[in-house]
């Protein structure tokens, strides 16, 4: 499974994801099946006959107060980086959960000298809101989190429902 390859090199050798240790294809299409389950994006990209990079949207919380906010994640390819295809795949990630009605999305990125993650996110309207200093450990150091967020659709200025979409 590609998918699976391409998380399993951030997972050994990038700061991008706190796991330390890769799933297996297995445990990959199950976490897959569970976001499609709960009717969000999970799309996989090919390019010139292959994976290059796959995104997807997971409930931001589980607590029902935050059924409106999802957080993405996005992987590329080593081989695919810095062509777009982060963007392209971030960019329809947002676009169908505007669509679905939620209100507001979350980047959870990993290390603070993320520079490639930040920009992309920031190129896409997403907003910094904060940063957890040392909350992981991974390859021999402490590690930040950075928190940023981007409004979807009309975002917190109305209730939802109020642009006819609601969410259970």
């Amino acid at each position: 499974m590609a998918v699976q390859a391409i998380y399993a090199t951030h997972v050994l050798t990038g700061l991008a994801s706190f796991e330390e240790v890769p799933p297996d294809a297995g445990e990959m299409a199950r976490r897959m099946a569970v976001i499609q389950a709960k009717g969000l994006p999970y799309i996989v990209a090919e390019r010139d006959g292959r994976i290059g990079g796959y995104a997807y949207a997971s409930p931001f919380r589980e607590r029902s107060a935050y059924r409106y906010t999802v957080e993405d994640s996005v992987y590329v390819a080593n081989d695919a980086l810095r062509r777009g295809l982060g963007r392209s795949l971030l960019n329809a990630v947002i676009t169908r959960c505007t669509a679905a009605g939620f209100r507001q999305m979350i980047a959870v990125i990993g290390d603070s000298e993320n520079q490639g993650s930040i920009g992309l996110h920031r190129h896409l309207g997403f907003e910094m809101i904060g940063t957890m200093p040392a909350v992981g450990y991974k390859f021999g150091r402490w590690v930040d989190s950075v928190r940023m967020q981007r409004a979807l659709g009309p975002g917190a200025e109305t209730p939802p429902g109020a642009a006819g979409h609601e969410r259970n």
